[in-house]
């Protein structure tokens, strides 16, 4: 019987796998923490070019009540003082701005709102602002370096030795960054802080699920998305009260001691254990599972030897790679599709998600109202996907996010309230897209080439979240092109969904002719039988999957 059967025996879905999925939320709570950690701690705040009186720093307030701004600094069309220039000699025809001249003595930052932040700290404004921007895409492609540093490795040494690895390396690197003395350092330590934490996206995803049963596998990703919803709104919270760029990320790290103290009640994989021939250590965990469902002695499989008798699903003796993605048609199809799908998920969600100003409301509860939109779009996913299909659902999630976006560059942006709202329901279809993402693709993928697909896939995600914020940069060549380009790659990747096929009631590819000859689409169920009843067909491991990210 296949691997499913023997963990229905030990209890399918019951108190020991509600232990290791609330265990396993714990990360899962942390991976927002920093991810989006960079809306506040690099966040830019009101600032002036500082001349030889201000060097002291007075407060942009008492400036402007001083009435030296009106001598000093130019002003945008808009009446506002420049952030970027200043007069070269005090003039007092405002109109005359001949004499203006990048800031030559630093700048002075309004501390109203924050206390100090990376834009602060090293100057990244004006000429350097990109440098402030790019932090984020170095955190980034630290992520995207761990999608494959981490996938190796707890393939190798199993999902719980890695997994505390991860753990141990987010909290020192995390700690480090906080105290870091120059830009270099900070940049170099956020992006292995990345690198690090994408061990907690992978292996929890991967340990979540491998113990849990098909049925509840859609409800089991439910709940890690929603604790990443959770981790979202409390860093709404920590960012209010915790104005300090190096105190915010030192509170965003300290979860990870928590999680090194939970590491110890997670059990390992015990599919994986089968999978590469432990079966002694596959009954020890398989036993406590067992005894904790109060099943103790229900499975005649559940001894040392049975288990051992391990045969793996067709084509086991076959080794794939990721270039089995694109050597036959409609594994070809599937890959290139599925690439540019996440790469226009990832890239338009994290575009909304940094774009947190600019809509007449406090960041803070933008922020946390963006997090809290999250619980309807994937409660609602959950429902309606099996009410219109995955392709459906994957399709016009992208597209009315990329319409959503398009209608809020048109609203004038006296209208707060308004384009919030249109925000708002945008970041909540970007969310919903990104959980269809991870469902449709697993469903796409056959088994035995379903681990590289979901990690190519991985990886296109990742790219588009590198570039999220680098694109924001446009801003300064024009004000709406950020918005249109998201809303164009959304709505674009939206209409590619449509070039492959539906999921919904048909049961998982298994091999490669499975999906280029379509047997998988019978009503056929599989058989879950074999000539050697002591024999557990294992399927190839369920494949690690990620969070926005």
């Amino acid at each position: 019987m296949r691997f499913e059967e023997l963990l229905k025996e030990v209890g399918a879905f019951s108190r020991f796998q509600g232990m290791v999925v609330l265990l396993l939320c714990i990360p899962r709570i942390i991976l927002p923490l920093h991810f989006l950690l960079h809306n506040f701690i690099s966040a830019v705040p009101p600032h002036h070019c500082a001349d030889p009186p201000l060097e002291n720093g007075s407060a942009l307030a008492e400036a402007t009540e001083a009435g030296i701004l009106a001598h000093t600094i130019p002003r945008k069309p808009d009446g506002s003082p420049s952030s970027c220039s200043a007069f070269l000699y005090p003039v007092g025809n405002l109109s005359n701005s001949s004499s203006a001249v990048p800031c030559q003595h630093g700048w002075v930052y309004d501390h109203s709102q924050f206390h100090s932040t990376t834009a602060t700290q090293w100057d990244l404004v004006c000429d350097n602002k990109k440098l402030n921007q790019a932090l984020a895409t170095f955190f980034f492609v630290g992520v995207t370096l761990g999608a494959v540093i981490f996938g190796f490795l707890s393939d190798k040494f199993g999902r719980k030795p890695i997994l505390l690895v991860s753990f141990v390396a987010s909290a020192v690197f995390g700690i480090i960054s906080a105290f870091s003395v120059s830009y270099v350092m900070f940049a170099v330590t956020r992006t292995l802080c990345g690198i690090s934490l994408t061990g907690m996206s992978i292996i929890s995803i991967a340990l979540s699920v491998e113990w849990t049963d098909v049925e509840h596998r859609t409800f089991t990703g439910t709940i890690n998305g929603l604790s990443w919803t959770v981790g979202n709104m409390l860093l709404a919270l920590l960012a209010y009260f915790i104005r300090d760029w190096r105190q915010l990320t030192l509170a965003a790290t300290s979860p990870c001691l928590i999680a090194i103290v939970a590491w110890w009640w997670i059990p390992e994989s015990a599919r994986w254990l089968l999978a590469n021939g432990k079966a002694e250590q596959a009954h020890k965990y398989l036993s406590q599972c067992a005894k904790m469902n109060g099943k103790e002695g229900s499975s005649s499989m559940m001894n040392t030897e049975a288990l051992s008798k391990v045969t793996i699903a067709e084509d086991s003796n076959t080794t794939y790679s990721y270039l089995d993605l694109v050597k036959t048609p409609k594994m070809k199809r599937i890959t290139l599709c599925c690439g540019l799908v996440w790469f226009g998920v990832a890239f338009t969600y994290y575009g909304i998600s940094f774009k947190i100003t600019g809509f007449g409301v406090n960041m803070y509860l933008t922020h946390f109202i963006y997090a809290a939109i999250e619980v309807p779009a994937k409660v609602g996913t959950y429902f309606v996907l099996d009410a219109i299909g995955r392709r459906n659902g994957q399709a016009w999630s992208l597209i009315i996010t990329g319409i959503l976006i398009g209608i809020n560059t048109a609203i004038p942006t006296d209208h707060g309230l308004l384009r919030t709202i249109i925000a708002v329901l945008g970041k909540g279809f970007s969310e919903a897209a990104f959980t269809t993402a991870f469902l449709y693709t697993t469903e796409l993928y056959p088994t035995v080439l379903r681990q590289c697909g979901l990690g190519y896939t991985s990886f296109m995600g990742r790219l588009g979240g590198s570039l999220a914020p680098m694109i924001m940069l446009l801003e300064d060549v024009w004000t709406f092109a950020p918005s249109l380009v998201f809303a164009g790659m959304a709505v674009f990747c939206g209409c590619i969904v449509f070039l492959l096929s539906e999921t919904l009631g048909i049961r998982l590819p298994e091999t490669v002719t499975d999906v280029e000859e379509g047997r998988h689409k019978s009503n056929t169920e599989s058989q879950t039988t074999c000539e050697n009843p002591n024999d557990i067909h294992l399927l190839p491991m369920t494949p690690n999957g990620t969070e926005r990210g």
